[in-house]
C-alpha cells in the first residue's frame, strides 16, 4: 500500500506574518496600517509597523514591539491609539 505523504504548510515561525490594522488619515489620504509580528528564536515575540500610502513607497518601522507573549505583544498594539500612529508615520516620512 503507498504511503502519502504529509507535508506541513505552517508558516515558518521567524517569518512575520502580516495583520492589517485600522488605516490612518494623514495629511487628506488614508494610509494602510499592517503589522508584521514574527517569534525570533530565543522565543520573543517580535513586530513592526508598515505603512502603505497610496502611490507612495511602503514605510516601516524597526520592531518596536517586543514581547514574552503573543498576547502581551497585542495588548501593547491595541494600547496604541491614531495619533501615535500618525506620529510614527509623519517621522518616517519627514
Amino acid at each position: 500500500m503507498p504511503v502519502s505523504q504529509v507535508r506541513s504548510n505552517l508558516p515558518d515561525p521567524s517569518e512575520p506574518v502580516l495583520h492589517d490594522l485600522q488605516p490612518v488619515r494623514y495629511d487628506g489620504q488614508l494610509v494602510a496600517v499592517r503589522l508584521a509580528v514574527r517569534r525570533s528564536e530565543d522565543g520573543i515575540w517580535r513586530a513592526r509597523i508598515q505603512f502603505v500610502p497610496v502611490a507612495e513607497p511602503e514605510q516601516e518601522t524597526a520592531e518596536i514591539f517586543c514581547a514574552t507573549s503573543e498576547q502581551d505583544l497585542w495588548q501593547a498594539v491595541r494600547d496604541l491609539r491614531e495619533h501615535h500612529l500618525r506620529d510614527l508615520y509623519r517621522s518616517l516620512v519627514t
